[in-house]
């Protein structure tokens, strides 16, 4: 072949292979199938739907646990609609939201037409943040189970007890002590959660009376819910809760990891 033909053939060869660049860019080097690429996944919506409808018990702290949400909001930027009315929860408006907040909710708060279009919003991608009896909430309901992680069974009266830090990298738990003393109404589950969820918090059942889950008694949790985030905790019972800082910044961060935010919740 003379050196005519030879630099035509280079030509075209490398012509080829630029026309057949999967993004439509040259391709300078081999790419390999474990090579990340960037994701074309839009971003949350910055609006939080905090739902309190309840059909059991009512925690009196629901209005204050409202406007905690909202300064949280404000200072942290996204927007939060409050409601307790089923209504809300359809498919045309959950899609306004990048998360959703069982707040305080009880008992059973949705029908199955709601209850569908929940599931459809959380397994789509969204988020959702569930608030102390947030797991006492729907128990027939087989979804929100697997999405609240475990739910209510009993608790002792409110007292104060040492809550330990399992993870202490995650946005809801990084700022606080590996030891935090603190008093809350302290929720044993039916279930022990971990294992299908990521515990970021458990109590030591020796510094109060009355828990019955044992060594291992996880209270704040988060995990994924096909392509969507679940994190829960069970602080949160009374009024004075919500206004303590280390009890603001952990619910902002569940808030700001169910949004899409940093920070890993492996198993």
């Amino acid at each position: 072949m003379g050196p005519g033909r030879a630099a035509a053939l280079i030509i075209s060869l490398t012509v080829a292979a630029v026309a057949c660049a999967p993004d439509g860019g040259e391709i300078t080097e081999p790419r390999t199938a474990a090579e990340p690429t960037t994701s074309t996944t839009a971003p949350l919506p910055r609006r939080v739907l905090a739902f309190s409808g309840t059909t059991g018990f009512r925690h009196t702290s629901i209005p204050t646990a409202i406007a905690t949400v909202r300064a949280l909001g404000a200072e942290a930027g996204f927007d939060v609609d409050a409601t307790e009315d089923p209504a809300a929860f359809t498919a045309t408006n959950l899609a306004r939201y990048g998360a959703v907040i069982f707040l305080l909710t009880s008992g059973d708060v949705l029908d199955a037409t709601q209850q569908g279009a929940f599931e459809q919003h959380l397994s789509g991608g969204a988020g959702f943040v569930g608030v102390h009896s947030a797991a006492d909430t729907e128990y027939e309901w087989p979804f929100y189970a697997r999405t609240v992680g475990a739910q209510f069974a009993r608790h002792p009266a409110p007292a104060p007890a040492t809550v330990i830090v399992d993870d202490p990298t995650h946005p809801s738990t990084a700022h606080l002590p590996a030891q935090w003393k603190r008093t809350d109404e302290w929720y044993d589950f039916r279930t022990n959660p971990r294992g299908s969820v990521h515990v970021l918090l458990r109590l030591d059942e020796s510094t109060y009376a009355g828990g019955g889950m044992g060594a291992d008694h996880p209270i704040s949790w988060c995990h994924a819910v096909d392509a969507g985030r679940a994190w829960y905790t069970g602080l949160g019972h009374g009024e004075d809760a919500y206004a303590e800082p280390l009890v603001r910044r952990h619910l902002l961060g569940g808030i700001e990891w169910a949004l899409g935010g940093p920070g890993a919740c492996g198993k």
